[in-house]
């Protein structure tokens, strides 16, 4: 049955797929792979197929949000899909960590309102831990340096506490803020999908979010290198979590 918003049909029969926040990302996920099909455009949802290293991957741009990021899941889940993993950037709630480092979460404080909808906010926004895993390994074979936590992910970066808001969270040890792993973790987990989250930091801690996120549009620099990484560390993990299916 084809999906009302991402317009995929669950005769596409791909089990993995790399979730980017931006359509235009697609393109530079599209670099890495062969085979590659554009299949849809829909609204933010734009989407492509293609292998890498012989494992196939769907690639689909979920927008801003976790509104947006809620539907992609819930469609993707009624496709057949069952691992995503979130590639996005974010912003350090530590020092220490520099532009173009990955963030991986291991978890999401649930600060956004689609997670919300969907079960009380005691319950967890956890990453699956062996695809979590397979994001680490990843990452270390490919000599991306890698921070491992907490990751805050809010509703908006424009309202007025926003500072404020940021300084408790990184007070509490949180790594980064982003506004989507959140939803994707919780509608993930109640759909009995494997997910994670990769983010690139493009904002160090301390700095203008607007700013920084705006020069990050602008081209290559060390935020370019990150978003690289954080594509090539999520197809590494696909490869690994499909080795595992005939053991």
């Amino acid at each position: 049955m084809k999906q009302p918003h991402i317009c995929l049909s669950d005769d596409l029969g791909i089990p993995y797929a790399i979730l980017p926040g931006d359509p235009a990302r697609l393109d530079r996920i599209a670099a890495h792979m062969q085979d590659v099909t554009e299949l849809a455009y829909n609204r933010e949802f734009r989407s492509l197929s293609g292998t890498y290293r012989g494992v196939r991957v769907l690639a689909i741009s979920t927008g801003i949000g976790g509104c947006s990021a809620g539907i992609c899941c819930e469609e993707l889940h009624n496709i057949g899909v069952r691992a995503a993993i979130r590639i996005g950037s974010c912003g350090a709630l530590q020092a220490g960590i520099r532009l173009g480092d990955l963030i991986l979460g291991c978890g999401a404080v649930r600060d956004d309102g689609a997670s919300k909808a969907y079960v009380d906010v005691t319950y967890p926004a956890v990453a699956d831990p062996e695809l979590l895993l397979d994001c680490v390994e990843s990452a270390k074979a490919l000599g991306a340096p890698y921070h491992l936590g907490i990751i805050h992910s809010h509703e908006s970066f424009y309202h007025e506490e926003n500072d404020a808001e940021s300084a408790y969270w990184s007070g509490k040890g949180v790594l980064g803020a982003d506004m989507e792993t959140a939803a994707l973790y919780t509608i993930g987990r109640l759909r009995g999908m494997r997910t994670a989250s990769i983010l690139n930091n493009v904002v160090v801690y301390g700095e203008d979010t607007a700013d920084a996120i705006g020069g990050y549009q602008g081209g290559e620099d060390l935020t370019a290198v990150g978003e690289r990484r954080e594509i090539l560390t999520a197809l590494e993990a696909f490869v690994r979590l499909d080795g595992r299916k005939e053991r």
